[in-house]
């Protein structure tokens, strides 16, 4: 409880929401696992909230609890002067051995190998077929009424503002910037203020208001703090604070700036990062694309150069004339956003604040992505989106040489070339390598086509503002039922299982689900099976290798139409990566105190032989161990195991999150895979004994 309040305090919610689901978990089982119900009681025991209250009247260690059950009767097996005398008692078990102190209870079940001691049977009520399973439904209430106690605890203490971004409920954005402050960037920093000011005013009091402001400046060999904040007074005066100086090496910390962003921002937030130099610290370019991937968040890179000699100074005493961010250097910006669904979009200095409308245009409310493609090596060729009748504010963005060229087409057959800057179909601006085209109003809805004529690589985006998207999860099916989440990426050549979730409409149907890959391209159709309110499980089988989006189309059954404006297509940002390896670690907690040190195993898993390189990070830059790298041999059943040891100042605040990434890959860097794991910090809280 203390670590969820301290995290949410911090405004850290993602890693309050996982404490809060584990506290949830257990306070729910204690109801099934323990004879609470037995014992007659009828409401929750708020001890188990409550750090100050003592467990009370808990039978001793050698106390016996249990008789046997005599045949498929397992009800009454709870020894009476145990109930008598009020005693608090659980079952043992164990998946592994049959071991159990003499007369004490088991949990009972399949897999439970304690059951089959004396005293042989169980005291769960996990399900109506349960040992117990006759007051499975009192157990259930109870549980119930204990998590609406837990629930109304946490939101007394955090506000109701704060519990419903907790829950995931807060329905607006984060805006979140990281910003690279060495010496030339000046410019940058001012108009990272003027939009961020202009958002900010703007939005105020509205429906598109941000709920969280993030600011993560980065320089070398500096990077952060992490300023979050719900104040957009306190954000507006800690941007202003931001001034440009140092950095003359040209290098930067950005990938650090970044991996800060993408562990502090809400899921699927979108940030924006300002620099005109490459990476110091490129080697976490894979580190960051495995938060990409497990957050859905995404990035977009605004990048400037002193290519211009107009604009080369002498700032501090450094030498700028020669910085500038070379082609290399870019493509890891480039690639970091086509993982993401963001643009890497490269502007002369005097021009970044019109580049910036790219961020005042999704900071509107509902902004959907219709269709999204990156064409990487370039070639000319024709894309088709459908816009629906509840699409508004079509924007479609075009990243590229100077020399590409496009003509548009509308449903109508009215067509519209780059050469046209205000046309009969849209409007154009370029800054850049980026082009934006808008709609006009009135006739955006129907089948249009776009004709890219270039061999260079290139992007296209579009976007609209509409109440009806999509979400998605990679999940798992259980053997008994049911599915989980699935962690780190899809196996190459299995199945591969979404949970889809249509948002903003109960009258819409999907029909086609699919996963796409540019590169190829392959097309991959999934088979989709309806659930219940708007979500759907869909699979998709033997998926090959490659680097795929997710794209949804379906049907609004609340007309009778049956016109092209009934049809949608959506499509999301995070791409879906395959790989050959597995990486599985699992910490014995995730609340962790100040000044202790914890270990954490993992395995690699793979059906090739060979040396499989290991990557550690976490963003507290916190002391760590952990092996360079791990062999599986051919006597190894595939598998191979390490230790990290992370380390966590006695000075480390409580409320602090800290995320550990781990990474594996093949000798030939073509095949990664990743686990990612999240702690809370929080200082022990005293008990008051009675």
């Amino acid at each position: 409880m203390s670590a969820v309040k301290a995290s949410v305090k911090s405004e850290n919610f993602v890693a309050a929401r996982e404490v809060l689901g584990q506290i949830c978990h257990i306070i729910q089982d204690f109801y099934s696992h323990s004879n609470w119900v037995e014992l007659g009681k009828t409401t929750p025991y708020s001890a188990l909230i409550r750090p100050d209250q003592p467990l009370q009247n808990l039978a001793g260690p050698s106390t016996p609890t249990c008789n046997s059950c005599t045949g498929d009767a397992c009800t009454e097996n709870i020894l009476p002067e145990v109930l008598k005398q009020g005693l608090l008692t659980s079952g043992y078990f164990s998946t592994f051995s049959s071991s159990k102190p003499a007369g004490k209870c088991s949990h009972g079940g399949l897999l439970d190998k304690t059951r089959k001691r004396d005293p042989v049977g169980g005291i769960n009520k996990d399900s109506f077929t349960s040992d117990h399973g006759t007051l499975h439904k009192k157990a259930a209430n109870l549980a119930v009424d204990a998590t609406m106690e837990l629930l109304e605890d946490i939101r007394l203490a955090a506000g109701d503002r704060n519990f419903l971004r907790l829950m995931g409920l807060s329905q607006s954005y984060a805006l979140c910037f990281v910003i690279d402050t060495t010496g030339s960037m000046a410019d940058d920093i001012d108009a990272a203020k003027q939009v961020a000011f202009n958002i900010i005013d703007s939005n105020a009091g509205t429906l598109q208001e941000p709920s969280q402001y993030i600011l993560v400046p980065f320089n070398d060999p500096e990077f952060g703090p992490v300023i979050k904040t719900t104040d957009k007074n306190y954000f507006k005066e800690e941007i202003k604070k931001l001034t440009a100086s140092g950095g003359g090496d040209e290098p930067e910390m950005s990938m650090s700036g970044l991996q800060l962003a993408l562990t502090s921002a809400p899921p699927s937030s979108k940030i924006y990062v300002f620099t005109d130099a490459s990476a110091k610290d490129s080697h976490l370019k894979s580190t960051n694309i495995a938060l990409i991937e497990r957050t859905k968040t995404e990035v977009s890179f605004l990048l400037t150069s002193f290519f211009f000699s107009r604009r080369r100074r002498s700032i501090d005493g450094q030498d700028f004339s020669l910085r500038a961010v070379r082609l290399s250097n870019v493509q890891l910006y480039r690639d970091l956003a086509q993982a993401s669904g963001g643009q890497a979009i490269e502007v002369r200095k005097s021009d970044l604040s019109l580049a910036t409308t790219v961020i005042k245009d999704s900071s509107a409310g509902a902004v959907v992505t219709v269709f999204q493609v990156v064409m990487d090596p370039g070639r000319p060729d024709n894309f088709n989106f459908t816009v629906d009748s509840s699409v508004s504010n079509v924007i479609i963005y075009i990243t590229g040489v100077s020399s590409l060229t496009f003509t548009l087409t509308s449903s109508a057959g009215v067509s519209q070339e780059s050469s046209q800057t205000i046309g009969s179909l849209a409007s154009l601006t370029t800054v850049g390598n980026l082009r934006t085209i808008r709609l006009n109003a009135g006739n955006q809805t129907g089948f249009w086509q776009i004709h890219i004529n270039s061999n260079s690589p290139y992007s296209i985006k579009v976007t609209g503002q509409s109440s009806v998207n999509f979400i998605y999860n990679l999940v798992e099916l259980q053997k008994e039922g049911g599915i989980r989440p699935k962690e780190g990426r899809a196996a190459t050549g299995g199945n591969v299982t979404l949970l889809v979730t249509v948002t903003g409409s109960d009258t819409v149907t999907v029909t086609k689900l699919t996963l796409f890959d540019s590169s190829g391209p392959k097309e991959l159709i999934g088979s989709i099976q309806s659930l219940e309110n708007s979500n759907f499980l869909v699979t998709f089988t033997e998926v090959p290798v490659g680097d795929y989006v997710v794209r949804l189309q379906g049907e609004d059954t609340s007309t009778t139409s049956r016109s092209t404006s009934d049809t949608f297509q959506r499509q999301a940002s995070t791409r879906i990566t395959t790989a050959s390896l597995s990486v599985a670690a699992q910490a014995d907690s995730i609340n962790i105190e100040p000044g202790t040190s914890i270990t954490i195993p993992f395995t690699v898993s793979s059906d090739v032989t060979g040396t499989f390189t290991v990557q550690v990070s976490n963003d507290r830059s916190f002391d760590f161990t952990s092996p360079g790298n791990l062999n599986i041999g051919p006597s190894d059943g595939g598998k191979a195991n390490g230790t990290i040891s992370l380390s966590f100042p006695a000075s480390t605040k409580s409320g602090t999150d800290v995320t550990l990434t781990i990474q594996a890959q093949n000798a030939a860097a073509t095949d990664i895979n990743y686990a990612v794991l999240r702690f809370s910090v929080a200082a022990k809280v005293k008990e008051k004994r009675l």
